[in-house]
């Protein structure tokens, strides 16, 4: 597994859009789950330094999420996070930082160029090959939804 996923896509509505998904407590529960995954619970806190919390089901069953600061954010063109992968366990496991860094482009026909790198994956891949394995496919599956979220 690569230390770092560099990811782009054509997102067919406009930055402003794109940008609230990324930080819209509802906007994220429609989203923000790779694959067959559901968004329990969405926490967010809109300003540097503010807490970004994710927690997922499968099944109905805890299988964890994310606990993340808010690092960076431009308006409608870039948003930086310290991203911290979680277990089941939530706030009594480790967390296995990274660093996500999502950029917006405006494009003349009024949709969004969107440029994903997540990278300091290695710790992660240390600990927890199998989810380090998912990140890439996770971003792809979770983009998609993103689209049509945002449209």
């Amino acid at each position: 597994m690569s230390t770092a996923v560099r990811l782009h896509r054509d997102i067919p509505a406009p930055p402003d859009k794109v940008y609230r998904a990324w930080l819209d407590p509802d906007l994220l529960r429609r989203w923000l789950a790779p694959g067959g995954l559901e968004v329990t619970r969405a926490e967010v806190e809109p300003r540097v330094g503010g807490r970004y919390r994710i927690w997922h089901a499968d099944a109905g069953a805890d299988v964890g999420g994310f606990n993340c600061e808010l690092v960076e954010l431009e308006q409608d063109q870039r948003i930086v996070w310290r991203w911290g992968f979680v277990g089941p366990q939530r706030a009594d496991g480790p967390t296995y930082d990274s660093l996500l860094t999502v950029t917006l482009d405006g494009k003349p026909d009024g949709g969004t160029a969107l440029t994903l790198v997540h990278e300091r994956l290695a710790e992660l891949a240390a600990a927890m090959p199998q989810v380090a394995d998912g990140v890439a496919p996770g971003w792809e599956s979770a983009l998609d939804k993103l689209a049509e979220v945002a449209a």
